[in-house]
């Protein structure tokens, strides 16, 4: 008999905490470089998560940060305002000085406009400088925390100066672009094409951060490392799917920027789309990039065109009006600084959505995203069909709630599984109880933050979590329609829901046509 312990005994998960293996270290010599590095990403997310690749020992031994912006600032200063955000956001904390002082001592900046050649020369040169004393490049990323339109003159300067080119001598040079990348199927066309004079596909890393979320990575072992959940995958079992992206911020100070995008643009088409391939997608021959992602394209393939409406039976478009949440009364769209009296620019967008394959024959996809929401969640439920209407699922008892299978994204990393339990007493009572796993409950710590797995990945050369270009533009190819139709066809006046609600009754109205309801799967206390 096997004297090896249970995988669900302490010792087991105290013994996956402590080695984290395996350990992935970067190349050396290595530098990153931040085109936009004045911005708040790389104050709030980018340096925390690299701080923190330092502080477990992922950096190389020569290893440098630069970063490149148009505003005006030394070294020191870029320091220090780095070193404000790493103690405000770093998962690792406290942030010493010794280990600081030993970090911050490979960070610069420099001064360049985004089209001028002679930036980029004078930024070859501290590259050769600070990674290889010898005069050649190391490795290099690239990460372009610029607005969309500075994407194609920075990556035609980088080709230009000779600082991204195609592998050689063992060494690399990659490129990270934040979203969002396009505003439609013929933008993103467009992009994709210019980019690809200069770099090879597999050079460039269109990153979303939800992909290097632990949950999300979790979805595909979640379905193909247990057989409980797979054989139960499909049409037969799954009665509907929801997805649920909620944030109780509003626009704030970006309302000029959400009215050229809006819901649907800014979260439906990247974040979204990608959660629905996780859950929807075919098991990929092997976890290798292009196989995981070549499925992931066979689902947005796959979905039922929407017929071209913006007010359609399967599109809810709406925005936020007056409200209070929290004791706190809140503004209404409108009243948002840099957003149009008449704007049509949507802060909440639902859908209802088909696969139309073998497996997913059927089954509705919900998904819902909005601003000023009661709650920040990001939530999959998988809820089964129910019970026949026989035995307990009749009379006084019923009738009984769907088994529900939770997968939360955001915050509080976990999965939760709904099923009805009889309560103890002479009584013949039935209520639903959750089976509930966190992963800082588990693994006793929280897990490394999204932009650290990414980053990491990216210098490493693993693409499987940053989407493709055919990826792009099929899911574009879905939404266009309705985008169009938007930019054609005007209503009086969108629907409006009170902030810190959750969302307009036209929402709940498409699942009730269904006979279904919005659900959220909230912890339970303990």
């Amino acid at each position: 008999m096997s004297t090896q312990p249970s995988p669900w005994t302490t010792s087991a998960v105290d013994s996956v905490t402590a080695s984290d293996a395996p350990r992935r270290k970067l190349p050396d010599p290595f530098a990153l470089v931040i085109f936009g590095a004045s911005g708040d990403l790389t104050r709030r997310k980018l340096v925390p998560a690299v701080y923190c690749l330092f502080r477990e020992g992922r950096l190389p031994d020569t290893f440098s940060i630069i970063g490149f912006a148009r505003t005006e600032k030394t070294d020191a200063v870029f320091r220090e305002e780095l070193r404000k955000g790493v103690a405000q956001s770093c998962r690792v904390q406290p942030v010493d000085d010794e280990s600081w002082q030993a970090f911050a001592a490979r960070i610069s900046y420099h001064r360049g406009d985004y089209e001028d050649p002679a930036g980029y020369e004078a930024l070859r040169q501290r590259l050769t400088e600070s990674v290889e004393p010898s005069g050649k490049l190391g490795n290099c990323l690239f990460y372009l925390s610029t607005p969309p339109v500075c994407f194609e003159p920075v990556v035609e300067q980088l080709h230009a100066s000779g600082l991204v080119t195609a592998s050689a001598a063992g060494t690399w040079s990659r490129v990270v672009l934040e979203k969002p990348f396009g505003r439609d199927l013929s933008s993103a066309r467009a992009l994709n094409h210019r980019l690809q004079q200069f770099l090879a596909e597999d050079q460039i890393y269109r990153i979303d951060h939800y992909l290097g979320k632990e949950t999300v990575q979790n979805i595909l072992v979640l379905r193909f490392a247990n057989s409980l959940f797979e054989p139960l995958w499909n049409h037969k079992y799954v009665d509907h799917v929801q997805l649920t992206v909620s944030e109780t911020v509003g626009v704030e100070a970006r309302g000029g920027y959400y009215e050229q995008s809006g819901a649907l643009r800014d979260m439906v088409q990247n974040h979204l789309m990608h959660l629905l391939c996780l859950v929807a997608m075919e098991p990929p021959s092997s976890m290798d990039a292009n196989s995981v992602r070549d499925e992931k394209v066979k689902v947005l393939k796959a979905l039922r065109p929407l017929p071209a409406v913006c007010f359609g039976e399967d599109v809810v478009r709406a925005q936020y009006a007056r409200g209070v949440h929290r004791w706190q009364e809140l503004l209404g769209y409108h009243e948002e600084t840099g957003v149009a009296a008449d704007s049509h620019t949507e802060t909440y967008a639902a859908l209802r959505v088909w696969v139309d394959n073998w497996r997913w024959e059927g089954v509705p996809f919900y998904l819902r995203t909005g601003k000023r929401l009661p709650e920040r969640l990001t939530e999959i439920g998988v809820h089964f069909k129910p019970v026949p209407r026989v035995l307990f699922n009749t009379g006084e008892t019923a009738p009984l709630q769907q088994n529900v299978l939770a997968l939360r994204i955001q915050p509080d990393e976990g999965i939760s599984l709904e099923f009805q339990v009889k309560v103890p007493g002479s009584q013949l009572q039935i209520r639903p109880l959750k089976m509930d796993f966190s992963y800082a409950e588990s693994f006793g710590r929280e897990p490394p933050e999204a932009y650290e797995r990414l980053l990491l990945d990216a210098a490493l050369g693993e693409s499987t979590l940053f989407t493709r270009s055919d990826e792009v533009e099929a899911a574009w190819a879905f939404l266009d329609p309705i985008l169009d139709a938007c930019n054609h066809q005007r209503a009086p006046k969108l629907p409006a829901y009170p902030a810190g609600a959750w969302g307009p009754q036209e929402a709940d109205d498409m699942l009730a046509a269904d006979g279904r309801a919005w659900h959220v799967t909230r912890r339970s206390q303990r």
